[in-house]
């Protein structure tokens, strides 16, 4: 059987959708979140650290699990779906959303946490001791000097929900046009023994891997360099 166009490019625009939507929506949520975990004092503050980093280390099956739990009929999807026009936020591409701003959190938040950790307290408190706002001075300065960390979280938080398979499954199944992302469309090639079709999209695959490895180490190294 040979592959189409469009049905090689459904599943990588769906792909890339999602991956841009969860990277913007990651940047957003995890920046705040980077900055009060690299600046409080708070007793509590490595728990949620840890909260936030336990998609590195759990099966992406068990984070699906009760991802679909919450986000189906019984749980808050049912009762917040409704309000976007929606019946569950299960097996839909905003649940898909959802599910991969979870687990893809850690590979966002910590890299940006390290490089506010690594600007240290001087320049703040230089800005401080200029009568600049804490909000104009995180803007102008701390955002700037953590940039190498927001290049490596949003390439990294990119590329994992491209990569992602266990948990998209569980919460988006295989609906074409709606949740059946690039991996599940591999994986629905080789339980068909379309063997050539998996070929060219894991190949893909391949290619972009190589590619974000090499750009986070010479992003690395610009960084080192800088810092020199």
């Amino acid at each position: 059987m040979t592959l189409s166009l469009g049905e090689m490019w459904q599943p990588i625009r769906l792909t890339l959708e999602l991956a841009g939507l969860t990277t913007v929506l990651l940047l957003v949520v995890g920046t705040p979140l980077a900055w009060w975990l690299a600046r409080s004092r708070a007793w509590w503050k490595e728990a949620v650290g840890t909260l936030v980093s336990m998609p590195l280390v759990l099966p992406p099956t068990v984070l699906g699990f009760y991802l679909l739990i919450a986000l189906g009929p019984n749980g808050l999807g049912g009762a917040l779906g409704p309000v976007f026009g929606l019946r569950t936020f299960a097996f839909t591409f905003e649940g898909l959303v959802i599910g991969s701003v979870f687990y893809s959190m850690p590979f966002v938040v910590q890299p940006i946490r390290n490089a506010f950790e690594a600007m240290g307290e001087r320049p703040m408190e230089v800005a401080a001791t200029l009568r600049a706002s804490p909000l104009k001075a995180f803007w102008t300065i701390a955002v700037p000097l953590a940039r190498p960390g927001f290049l490596t979280g949003a390439v990294l938080g990119f590329a994992h929900t491209v990569g992602e398979f266990g948990v998209v499954l569980m919460i988006g199944g295989n609906i074409p046009g709606e949740t059946k992302v690039l991996s599940v469309a591999i994986y629905d090639f080789v339980e068909t023994a379309r063997w050539p079709e998996a070929h060219v999209l894991a190949g893909g695959m391949v290619v972009f891997a190589f590619s974000v490895i090499l750009a986070m180490t010479l992003i690395d190294r610009r960084a080192a360099r800088v810092g020199a």
